[in-house]
């Protein structure tokens, strides 16, 4: 991945991140890593958890940010997650996954952007 790209990705971040705050989510992580991948952030919104996945684009000539979340893409972001509640010993708590499209112009979110196969556990 080169250097352009890192950046605009941080860029994307921080700019989710505050945005995130003025919508009255707390911060918990940001880029939580383990051995399967990496979510962006997760948060707090009201007593709802989320995993939030940042999409960044320069421009809209490659598709919508969103557009880049597949259902591979889904299925990984959900072993995360998944991984990150067993590390940090959650249970029973409610979970959403969330987007956050970073645009030249705009910043879009898209809460309970898609819905997880119940059949993972912990």
């Amino acid at each position: 991945m080169g250097n352009r790209r890192i950046n605009l990705g941080k860029k994307g971040e921080d700019i989710s991140i505050k945005f995130l705050k003025k919508q009255g989510y707390e911060i918990m992580e940001r880029n939580y890593r383990c051995a399967l991948g990496e979510i962006d952030i997760v948060a707090k919104d009201k007593n709802i958890l989320c995993f939030v996945e940042v999409k960044t684009r320069s421009t809209e000539e490659y598709g919508l940010p969103e557009e880049a979340i597949d259902a591979y893409k889904q299925k990984k972001l959900a072993k995360v997650a998944l991984t990150y509640l067993k590390q940090k010993k959650i249970h029973e708590q409610d979970l959403r996954f969330d987007v956050v499209s970073v645009y030249p112009n705009h910043i879009e979110l898209i809460k309970d952007a898609f819905v997880v196969n119940a059949n993972y556990t912990y």
